[in-house]
């Protein structure tokens, strides 16, 4: 049952690919996104949150727990399959390749951060073109900008979270600054746009 127990209906949108990122608060931000996502889930979706290089991360693991689809933390070469989500790994710039598979790079800090949400989001535009949508949340600094405003050039969807209610705005705020979304909405409504989006295959 998409859509359970929501409270609003956004237009028909295939897309083949969701890339997500957010910063300071991301992972609350991220977890009410995706709560509730069904079991039978089938677009895959990559995402960058920022954590210190230093640190091993845990995100795959701690979501694995929470979602009812198969969670990975990204590996260099790996295809992409529906219905998974995966994770950046600490200290690498996460990018898609036109193959439908991950490439990890170790490329300067963009903004002061690798991962990258550009990194990711600018990749996701050329790989998918308008068949990828793109959420940009809570964040501390302009990561994503960016790379939202090249998915949105590409034709793709573009979602931010309200800047009122995120934790740090400074993310939000300043992908709107470089372009009009198609949406703005609090976390609880981008989570009703991601569940009402359908997959869509060029295969």
């Amino acid at each position: 049952m998409k859509g359970a127990g929501t409270h609003r209906s956004f237009p028909a949108r295939r897309v083949e690919a969701v890339v997500l990122g957010a910063s300071a608060g991301g992972i609350d931000a991220l977890g009410t996104v995706l709560e509730g996502l069904p079991a039978g889930w089938r677009i895959p979706m990559a995402v960058v949150l920022h954590l210190p290089e230093s640190h091993e991360s845990h995100l795959a693991e701690i979501f694995a727990q929470r979602l009812p689809i198969p969670v990975h933390e990204a590996l260099d070469k790996m295809p992409i399959a529906d219905g998974c989500l995966y994770f950046a790994p600490p200290g690498y710039h996460l990018s898609i390749e036109r193959g439908r598979r991950f490439s990890l790079s170790c490329e300067p800090p963009v903004l002061y951060s690798r991962p990258s949400i550009d990194v990711l989001m600018a990749s996701a535009a050329d790989a998918y073109g308008p068949s990828v949508a793109g959420f940009l949340m809570t964040g501390a600094n302009e990561d994503g900008a960016e790379g939202l405003f090249r998915i949105h050039r590409a034709g793709g969807l573009t979602a931010v979270q309200d800047p009122t209610e995120a934790l740090v705005p400074t993310m939000p705020l300043a992908a709107i600054a470089r372009h009009t979304p198609d949406h703005v909405l609090p976390l609880r409504d981008l989570r009703t746009l991601l569940q009402q989006l359908e997959p869509a295959h060029a295969h």
